[in-house]
């Protein structure tokens, strides 16, 4: 079997998995690598070596930059001057999707949101309207936003990195810029005055995560220790203290197994578990009054919740996240954190089962209960973003001008061919730690680590599938196929084939995939290259049909409340809108 047809068959699989989702994307990645490297296909000595490729450390070192900027206090001290849930629906979205998509321009597009959702979500609360309206059209913003400039979003760094390595020199910081925002002129014109409307009626009826935040019950589970009062009593014996507090006791767990039924007769020993369904304060006058401890590490004393010594936080689950694919029992979050799993939503749907071997998915939004001061960096350490809006710390905010500062010297420097991009930014996060912008402990909590993996597992294929032929034969397949049209169609069916596999998979991988097919292409057809590498950056990150083609859509799912068929309603549009002005002004600034 010749090289070529063993790197399609393994094409072939990666895009299935891949599309699947039942594995991480990191995982399907690496894997691949492996089969490739014990095929043949990819020289041993080059298996590693897309992992010290100049796009895997620019990914990473624009997410520590992110972070600096967000740990600073300047973004949000800027976005309080943008807030006023006085305005009305469609100028809200126009000034916090126009600000988004400045906002991603000059960071990781995805950190863009992370800072941006919690504050449009507090501005629906005060307006009294479904924050369903409006996250939709700040995801897309940020979506629209990274296109502009080099670090605005991962493909654009691929994509640049590629163009040197076949060209001789890659495209700088702020050749994206002509294309990219009059791209995301238009996109955020289309989400503020029509997008929005396209959201169906049902999901601006309700607030996802208000309604969770706000039920009657919560599920929890409490300790039975041996000086309880409910220790060697039945479960149905404790009705009248149930009813007094409001509190239903919805099961027993045993040694880990939890009792058949309601277990309405089984006697209550030391050491079992119980688990309620009540409101918080209903759940802390039952355990006070049966002596009940809820299940915490060794080291805590106590073990009853008060609200002197713990707090209730919201956290949506992106997509990477510790917690994802795992249960709160298999991270043992209790006894390693001190943190409960009171509640989880789904998709809109409450969940009342037990809730600590429920395996979380990303878009779930998670209800934590832990110490009011340790809950925010657990939650961090679980990869998770808070939903309420963060204090600003005074101490950071004086940093707030340092970190712009810092910033602004790199891109200036790398714009002008002073420093060589990731020399830049290696400098700006070595200032930014020694100035404590960014503390030590947080400097690798930066890197979204999957990308890292899927990004250094791909680059070694795709240069297997550049130097076996393989996309010289895809290229060839493509120009023969579209025999007769002008260099011009050849460009849209590209662009409009890359955006239908950055719908259904990770954009990174569809622009380390697409960009040797394009640049391949245009030298069939004869034709300059930089207009076809161009539409897959721009093509690579339009994912606006699905919930799972950009993080930033599986992060508003949950609490938007959307469904998965809620995205093409706005995002098939707006696609047509991308190809329609993203095609002339490629063709304008990069001629064929």
């Amino acid at each position: 079997m010749t090289d070529q047809n063993i790197l399609f068959i393994l094409l072939f699989f990666v895009f299935v998995f891949l599309i699947w989702g039942r594995w991480r994307y990191d995982l399907v990645a690496f894997s691949a690598l492996l089969v490739a490297v014990v095929s043949g296909v990819v020289p041993v000595s080059e298996a590693f070596s897309g992992f010290g490729h100049p796009a895997v450390v620019v990914v990473a070192l624009v997410l520590i930059v992110s972070r600096g900027l967000t740990n600073s206090g300047a973004i949000e001290l800027l976005s309080h001057y943008l807030l006023d849930a006085s305005r009305k629906l469609r100028t809200h979205i126009g000034v916090m999707a126009g600000f988004a998509a400045v906002l991603s321009a000059a960071m990781n597009n995805v950190a863009a949101l992370a800072l941006l959702m919690p504050l449009d979500m507090q501005a629906a609360l005060k307006a009294k309207r479904s924050p369903a309206l409006t996250l939709m059209p700040l995801s897309f913003a940020t979506i629209l936003g990274g296109m502009i400039t080099l670090i605005g979003t991962p493909p654009n760094i691929v994509i640049a990195e590629y163009r040197g390595s076949v060209m001789g020199e890659p495209y700088r910081m702020f050749d994206f810029a002509p294309v990219g925002l009059a791209v995301a002129i238009v996109g955020v014109a289309y989400v503020a005055l029509i997008g929005w409307r396209l959201i169906p009626v049902a999901r601006g009826q309700h607030n996802m995560a208000k309604e969770l935040f706000e039920l009657g019950d919560y599920v929890a589970e409490v300790k039975v220790p041996e000086e309880s009062a409910a220790t060697g009593q039945q479960v149905r014996d404790l009705d009248e203290i149930t009813r007094e507090h409001d509190v239903e006791i919805i099961g027993l767990v045993r040694r880990g197994k939890r009792q058949p039924g309601m277990a309405r007769r089984v006697e209550i020993r030391k050491n079992d578990v119980l688990v309620l369904k009540a409101a918080p304060d209903g759940i802390e006058g039952f355990v006070g009054a049966l002596g009940l401890k809820y299940a915490r590490r060794n080291n805590m004393e106590g073990g009853v919740f008060t609200i002197d010594d713990a707090s209730l936080l919201e956290v949506v689950v992106p997509e990477g996240a510790r917690i994802e694919d795992r249960s709160a029992h298999s991270l043992r979050l209790m006894y390693r954190q001190g943190v409960t799993l009171l509640g989880v939503s789904r998709q809109g749907k409450q969940i009342s089962q037990r809730v600590q071997e429920l395996e979380i998915k990303a878009g779930d939004i998670l209800l934590l209960l832990g110490s009011s001061e340790q809950l925010e960096d657990i939650a961090n350490w679980l990869g998770c973003l808070p939903l309420a809006q963060r204090g600003l710390q005074v101490t950071q905010r004086q940093k707030a001008g340092l970190a712009v500062l810092i910033f602004g010297a790199a891109v200036l420097l790398a714009s002008i061919g002073v420093l060589y991009l990731p020399i830049a930014l290696g400098i700006a996060v070595v200032l930014m730690v020694l100035t404590g912008i960014i503390p030590v402990r947080h400097l690798y909590q930066s890197v979204e680590w999957s990308v890292i993996v899927l990004l250094g597992s791909m680059i070694p294929i795709g240069v297997a599938l550049e130097s076996s032929g393989a996309t010289e034969l895809i290229a060839s397949g493509v120009v023969n196929a579209a025999s007769g049209l002008s260099p011009a169609a050849v460009l849209v069916i590209l662009m409009v084939i890359t955006m239908t596999l950055s719908d259904v998979m990770n954009n990174v991988a569809t622009a380390v995939i697409a960009a040797p097919i394009a640049f391949n292409i245009a030298n069939t057809l004869g034709v300059n290259p930089d207009p076809f590498l161009m539409s897959v950056a721009v093509a690579a990150s339009c994912a606006f049909l699905t919930p799972i083609g950009h993080k930033n859509n599986t992060l508003i799912m949950g609490p938007g409340g959307y469904r998965f068929s809620d995205y093409w309603r706005m995002g098939l549009p707006l696609e047509i809108l991308v190809v329609a002005i993203g095609v002339p002004m490629i063709l304008w600034v990069w001629p064929l």
